[in-house]
């Protein structure tokens, strides 16, 4: 029976075997995992090392390989089966998030403003473990307005006045003074005297300092109702939630991730958000790339699609590599295109050929569509192959011979 190999023996011909670089990194760190303590001869570890080379190779796609058109169809085909459905947070009252094909379509139209984005937001390693802080972390982030903390808001046309009566249990609840709530409001309508009502400490008059119109007042009304009092824009809803290990995190309704990462008691490098263009502008095209995947494979999963994790690759590295998100349309992928009958054989055929013509563009026909389009081979499988043949080829037979 042939010797094992020692642990030094078996990381010396693993070094060789990463040296030549026949595998990616990720596959040779696998590799190198699964065979720690693992007691091998030198036959059996050439016989892995030899297996795992040729899978590699066999996994890779062919030089010539209409892989657009494949990724589209593996992405397109489940598609079709996909249903419609917005999905509801158990226990959680007026949370819902959007799922199914139309949140596909939100992600590859890379929409500015997704209909439900929601925010997964893991604290510090003391809020996490304590209910209480986990609470005013929310409490710091979700957002109150006026609005939220008064039982009733109400105008006297006869005195000319906005009166706000404060509730005092949501002002406990969301740890806000009424003094603070004076100072917000003051801040946002310069143009009026904004006191505590000397009879009732829970309540707030607003007098504005010119008279109004008669319809004015109802409208200082409505404004005064929107004032933010606590929190970061665009946040409505902020849930604290408790994980399988017992460590609490937030969950929120609306997002604004560039304002989040500054909220002390937050682990900024923990926290996500659906909204893929914030994560490009606070975190940059790279980390862009990897939501987009992450919230299509994401989408697919749930709905029991199994589609290979390179297809939806391929299309974000299409979506993100000009350095910005562009959606798969004609104001995106498709109208960007540089050939000219690309542009026009999607949609507009008219308008763009108008244009081409107008600024005398030249098409390349470098791409599939612009060749079926004048009838050429295109440029796919044996297709791509360009033979050359030199006007000198008798001297090179003579010199072969």
């Amino acid at each position: 029976m042939s010797e094992r190999l020692t642990k030094s023996e078996i990381d010396k011909r693993l070094n060789t075997f990463y040296k030549r670089k026949l595998v990616p990194d990720s596959v040779f760190e696998e590799l190198k995992s699964e065979l720690k303590n693992r007691k091998l001869t030198k036959k059996q570890l050439e016989q892995i090392i030899t297996e795992i080379v040729n899978s590699y190779e066999f996994a890779q796609i062919d030089p010539g390989s209409a892989v657009g058109t494949v990724a589209a169809q593996s992405i397109g085909e489940p598609g079709t089966q996909m249903t419609l459905q917005t999905f509801h947070y158990s226990g959680v009252a007026e949370m819902s998030v959007l799922r199914g094909l139309p949140r596909l379509i939100e992600i590859l139209d890379a929409r500015k403003n997704p209909s439900t984005p929601t925010m997964i937001i893991y604290l510090d390693d003391y809020a996490e473990k304590n209910e209480e802080l986990a609470k005013q972390v929310a409490r710091r982030i979700e957002l109150t307005t006026v609005n939220k903390i008064a039982h009733s808001i109400t105008h006297s046309f006869s005195e000319g006045i906005v009166r706000i009566n404060l509730d005092k249990v949501l002002l406990d609840d969301k740890g806000i003074e009424t003094q603070t709530v004076v100072r917000k409001i003051q801040l946002r309508r310069k143009e009026c005297k904004v006191e505590i009502d000397p009879d009732d400490k829970n309540a707030v008059i607003i007098t504005p300092l010119k008279e109004l119109k008669f319809s004015d007042l109802p409208k200082l009304a409505e404004k005064i109702r929107e004032i933010p009092i606590k929190g970061i824009r665009n946040v409505t809803r902020v849930v604290v939630m408790k994980d399988r290990e017992g460590k609490y995190f937030l969950q929120s309704e609306g997002s604004n991730f560039s304002e989040l990462l500054r909220i002390p008691g937050v682990d900024p490098t923990r926290c996500y958000t659906t909204d893929i263009n914030q994560i490009a502008e606070t975190l940059g095209i790279e980390a862009a790339r990897n939501a987009l995947i992450k919230e299509s494979l994401f989408v697919m999963k749930e709905q029991g699609l199994d589609v290979d994790k390179r297809h939806v690759m391929l299309v974000s590295d299409l979506m993100t590599h000009t350095g910005e998100i562009l959606q798969i349309g004609r104001h995106g992928v498709s109208g960007k295109k540089s050939s000219v009958f690309a542009r026009a054989a999607f949609e507009v055929t008219v308008k763009h050929l108008l244009d081409a013509a107008i600024h005398g563009e030249y098409d390349p026909l470098e791409g599939i569509t612009e060749n079926v389009i004048v009838g050429q081979t295109i440029a796919l499988g044996t297709g791509i192959v360009d033979l050359t043949m030199s006007s000198n080829y008798r001297e090179f037979a003579e010199e072969e011979k």
